[in-house]
């Protein structure tokens, strides 16, 4: 199968250990591509020097919500010379997060609107985290009707929040949460909607699968995300993969090889 694992954080400290067993072990599991989106100004050089030794992996640059703390104005400024420096695949990742009580809702709206906007004028898709805040990330997104493309990753909103995404040209970031039988929504969801807006993806190390519950997640467990959804939907493995490697190529412009063209990774 050729799989792109479309939000994982490879740069995160909990991978400095083992980082190049798990990018192998990815790539053994057919795993082709990676978008590793930032999570802070600090985070962006060690990202960028990562992503420029490997040829799978695609970087894109943001202001995460979460780290909110660590964000400053300046930031802002810096992220536009990145982005229009660096040429990533996405701005990203960034959004807005209501169910951390200590993030000021207000900074974060200032931020999420920001780097809407340049990624807008740059011509580039958001990988947006949206985290009991899909509504108002959709007022948002309204606004830039027919200027911005991009994912809400690690969806948890609606199915008729999920229509008004599709409607505005944005695609659904799935994970490990779909793996949980519990997910009854999610699952749903994912069994009934347009394909053309589905998106494979680990955000590794967080969000483990079902199978994994309380472990470190991997890249390489993207297959079995994959399987899920394939069974939800009653179809082969392979055109699950297929299908949103597909998807996530179109909205990164990855240019991936075909699997009888695999390159050297290194």
């Amino acid at each position: 199968m050729r799989l792109i694992d479309s939000h994982c954080h490879l740069d995160a400290p909990e991978f400095d250990a083992d980082r190049a067993a798990v990018l192998d072990e990815a790539r053994a599991a057919g795993v082709w591509a990676q978008v590793i989106p930032a999570v802070s100004a600090a985070s962006w050089p060690g990202l960028q020097a990562l992503c420029a030794q490997h040829a799978d992996l695609h970087p894109a640059y943001g202001l995460h919500p979460v780290f909110l703390p660590e964000h400053r104005r300046e930031h802002l400024d810096q992220l536009q010379g990145w982005v229009q420096r660096e040429l990533p695949v996405a701005v990203g990742e960034f959004g807005l997060d209501f169910f951390i009580e200590s993030l000021d809702p207000a900074e974060q709206q200032h931020y999420f609107d920001a780097q809407l906007e340049i990624a807008a004028t740059a011509g580039l898709p958001v990988i947006l985290h949206a985290r009991r805040a899909v509504e108002t990330v959709l007022l948002a997104l309204k606004r830039y009707r027919g200027r911005l493309r991009g994912v809400v990753h690690s969806y948890a909103g609606s199915s008729e929040q999920a229509q008004q995404l599709f409607d505005l040209g944005f695609m659904l970031g799935i994970g490990g949460p779909v793996t949980y039988p519990r997910a009854q929504r999610l699952r749903e969801l994912v069994s009934r909607m347009p394909i053309e807006f589905l998106l494979l993806e680990s955000d590794a190390p967080d969000q483990p699968l079902s199978a994994w519950r309380g472990q470190r997640n991997l890249p390489a467990r993207i297959g079995e995300v994959a399987a899920c959804v394939a069974a939800l939907r009653n179809v082969a493995v392979e055109e699950i993969a297929d299908r949103t490697s597909a998807n996530a190529d179109a909205l990164f412009r990855l240019d991936s090889l075909l699997p009888a063209n695999r390159p050297s990774f290194d």
